[in-house]
Order: structure tokens, then sequence, then C-alpha cells
């Protein structure tokens, strides 16, 4: 104890604020045990997949040029499938990101005269472009391609059954719904609540699509959204599935038609996911997705053990230490723009990469506010790995993520703390 003490102490971090997080450890161990359960579950799920499909090393060699026949990267998409028990899989390093492979989906499955609604609200600020709500005419939105768009608003941070009902109607083919928070101050939705969503809408429109965004969520619950009845969902390798170490990539699940359509937007009709090489990076995401469950777990360890702390000295979290976690975001509401930046600065301080540099404001692509983001990450933009970030704007609200082991979180928010104290925000 008294060593560790010693090295928190190079960190420049008070014993006031380790005897903070001492006693906010104590008062969360419950919330780990549950963590730690439905962790063995998900591990579990991924083993027994790659059994099933016989994995082998022989698997983690890559091709080039055309890449057709490329074993490992069939064999990665039957795993994914498996796992996510879904009808079929597409797993890529070449999809750029989260939002790359949401779109795929909506370009893939939607055509001219169609309606995409979402019930969720705005989607994520990266997909504003991609439908068209805002952003230059003539750049390929699905606007452009005669697609419309139309929402329903969350109602106290609950999908609004009535008004759902009422916006469904002939021209609906899709309905999109967005797993996690974003940076919204709402809770994210359960598998539980995406489940009962989705026999809602079909049972108001049989042949109507469901899409899931299900960026930062999978294996923080027991279920994933393909399991309970969503024709399709996506999300980013370098979040929770790639388990820190994928590079880059995206991957897209569900029914094997629509992912045959998704294949053919993702590279040309007629070849669809016959040809693409994998280039070397096979094993990386198959080990990837192995560790995927276990850090996830300590994401979400750090994600609780932050919302304690953080109410401790007198911030309102959201979700709390108790309440359900069904993303690995942790939102903290502060009271100014200098409150939220010293945070993230602070964030920034206990990176094992870039500790060193100071993350200020800036306008970033995509994004209609400026942006301060920590992340001394070893993939850069990897939010499976410790980040902090935060549209400048008010309500201010700093949205924190991941974390590859726990202990590197906790010594992250110390740090942060401190610096709210060095600022002279916080009294110890």
């Amino acid at each position: 104890m008294e060593n560790k003490r010693e090295y928190y102490k190079e960190f420049n971090i008070s014993p006031k604020i380790i005897e903070l997080a001492r006693a906010a450890e104590d008062t969360v161990k419950e919330s780990f045990d549950q963590i730690n359960h439905i962790r063995e579950q998900n591990q579990l799920k991924v083993i027994r997949a790659m059994q099933r499909e016989k994995l082998s090393d022989s698997h983690f060699s890559g091709t080039t040029g055309y890449g057709y026949n490329d074993r490992g990267r069939e064999v990665l998409d039957a795993v994914y499938a498996h796992a996510f028990k879904a009808e079929d899989a597409l797993v890529r390093h070449s999809i750029a990101c989260g939002s790359h492979a949401l779109a795929l989906c909506l370009y893939g499955v939607l055509r001219p005269g169609d309606e995409l609604l979402s019930i969720t609200g705005k989607p994520y600020d990266t997909l504003e472009e991609v439908i068209g709500i805002r952003g230059k005419e003539g750049s390929g939105s699905l606007k452009d391609y005669g697609i419309t768009y139309s929402q329903v608003d969350l109602k106290n941070g609950l999908i609004d059954d009535e008004a759902v009902v009422k916006a469904i109607n002939d021209k609906t083919r899709l309905v999109f719904i967005q797993r996690s928070r974003g940076y919204e101050w709402r809770p994210a939705l359960t598998i539980n609540e995406i489940e009962r969503v989705t026999r809602l809408v079909k049972s108001v429109k049989k042949d109507v699509l469901v899409m899931v965004d299900n960026c930062y969520g999978e294996f923080v619950e027991e279920r994933e959204p393909t399991e309970v009845g969503v024709d399709i969902m996506a999300g980013s390798l370098i979040k929770n599935p790639g388990g820190g170490i994928v590079p880059s990539g995206g991957y897209i699940a569900g029914k094997k038609d629509l992912v045959e359509k998704i294949s053919y937007r993702m590279t040309l009709p007629g070849l669809g996911r016959e040809v693409g090489a994998t280039l070397g990076n096979n094993r990386l995401m198959f080990q990837g997705f192995f560790l995927a469950p276990h850090v996830v777990a300590e994401s979400l360890k750090g994600a609780v053990f932050t919302a304690q702390i953080m109410q401790d000295i007198g911030f309102t979290t959201h979700p709390g230490p108790f309440d359900p976690r069904c993303d690995i975001i942790q939102a903290i509401r502060f009271n100014s723009e200098k409150e939220v930046i010293a945070f993230c600065q602070g964030i920034q301080k206990g990176s094992p990469v870039d500790s060193f540099v100071k993350p200020e404001p800036w306008d970033m692509p995509g994004y209609d506010s400026p942006v301060i983001m920590a992340a001394g990450a070893f993939v850069q933009g990897s939010s499976i790995e410790l980040s902090a970030d935060a549209p400048i704007r008010a309500p201010y609200t700093a949205y924190m993520q991941g974390g590859l082991v726990y202990e590197h979180v906790k010594l992250g928010v110390m740090c942060a703390i401190q610096e709210l104290a060095n600022y002279g925000i916080i009294v110890l």
C-alpha cells in the first residue's frame, strides 16, 4: 500500500485524492462483481465462436492484390456472426470508422423514395452530412439520392412509443436506433428496450427494417441487438470489439440478404465481399475480438469508479455508479468551459502516450462545435482506450470512455481531479 502511495506521489496526486479513490472503490464493489459476471459470459461466447469455426493459425495470414479466397477473412466474418448470433457479418480493416460502417449500411439498404426514420432523435454528429441534415448539397448524401429523413425525439430520455407509431408510414423503409448516448445527456438503450421497440415497430409495419448503431455497446450486456430481432447493426473496431489492438476497421452484422447488399456498397456490385486484401491484419482482428470482453469490462469498471468519485466531489454523473450500463461512456456535467477543459487536460496527464501534451478545443471535422479531446492512445482515435472529449457548448459535459486496464482509468481520473484542484475549481 505504501509503495503504491509513493508511485501516486510521482504523478503529483495529493493524499486526499488517494483516500477519495480508495473510498470510491470500496463503495462500488457490488457493481464490479456484476461486470465480472457479464465479462465471463461474453468471453465464453467469443471462445466458443472461434472453436466452432475451427480457428487456426493458418487463418492469420493475409492476402494481397484482389484478396480472392482469403480464408482468414471468411472465418473472421463467421466468428463475428456466431458471437453476435447474426446470420452473417462483414469485418474489414478498410472500413475507416464506425460512422463509415453505418453509412455503408444506409447506402446499401436504402433506395430512392425510401424514408429513414430515426427514433432516438438526431443521430450522432458525423452522420448528419451522410443523411443530408447539413453539409454541401450535391456531396452525395442520402438526401441527394432522393432518400427522405424523419426523426422522433426522445421524451424525457426515453423512446416515445406513441410518436414512433404515428411516424411510421408507407415510405418508411428503415428505423434507425442509436444505442449509445453520443453527445447527449440521456441513458444508453438497454438490450431489453431495443428488443421491445423492435417488436413495436414491426407490429406497425412488418417489412420495416430495424438498424442499430452499436458503437460503444458491444459486450457491455449479455446479449447484442442482433439477438433480439434487429435486422442490421454496425460498429467500429477501434472501439469495443477491437480489444484495443486492432489498428483500424469496422464491422457489420445482421440478416444475410442485407449484409450482401451492403457488401456491394462496400466494394462494388458483383464482387461484394469476395475482394479486399487483408494485408496481414487478420491475426490482430482475431486477437482483438478475443480480448474484447475483458477489455470492455475493464473500461466499465473505470466508468463506474469515475461516476462514484466524481459524485463524491460534487459533480453530477450519468449514468450513476449503480445505474445499468448499456455502453462504455461516462458523462460528467460541469459548470463552465474552464472546468471541462481542466478535466480533459487532467485525463491526458495520466496517459501512457503523450502525457506531456496539453489538449485544447479545436474545430474537428464532422462536428458543429469546437471539441476538446484527451486521448493518449496507442491506436489513434481508439475509443476503447481511455479518452475524454467534450463539445465546447452549454451544458458543459465531458464524455469519458474506454480504458484497456482499470488501473489506467483510475489514475487518469485521479489526475483529472488533481487538475481541477490545481485550477482552484474544487477544494480538497
